[in-house]
């Protein structure tokens, strides 16, 4: 197993963006999000899927919403493989955290694995009058 320590968080417009900018450049690095730590562990036991589990901290001054994770395997150059995203939650106050897991499929070529946040809210929902 490995662990692994990621700091990550950000707006979702930025998010796309980054990601545009990812498949124009396809040796792009990894970019930090602030806001957010995830620790995780990988079960490779099986041959076909890892199985990721782990914590995600909401280190933002405010309380996010509708939080999903995105787990990529990865070739030795950092190329994506295949993916597998998680609903972590629909709230996370400030200084919580929740944990997670999720499977990602291992295809031949697969050395490491990245877990980011993939998309989150800051607003909550509407409040009735």
């Amino acid at each position: 197993m490995h662990a692994r320590v990621l700091v990550r968080g950000t707006s979702a417009v930025v998010l796309v963006l980054l990601g545009l900018a990812g498949l124009l450049l396809s040796a792009a690095p990894a970019v930090a999000q602030n806001g957010f730590k995830i620790t995780y562990d990988i079960d490779r036991t099986r041959p076909d899927r890892a199985r990721i589990t782990g914590r995600l901290v909401n280190e933002r001054a405010e309380d996010v919403y509708e939080v999903n994770l995105t787990a990529e395997a990865l070739d030795a150059k950092g190329k994506v493989l295949s993916r597998g995203i998680a609903y972590v939650d629909a709230r996370i106050s400030r200084g919580d955290g929740r944990s997670f897991s999720m499977s990602v499929p291992t295809v031949p070529g697969t050395s490491d694995f990245r877990v980011s946040v993939s998309s989150f809210r800051l607003s909550g929902p509407p409040q009735g009058p």
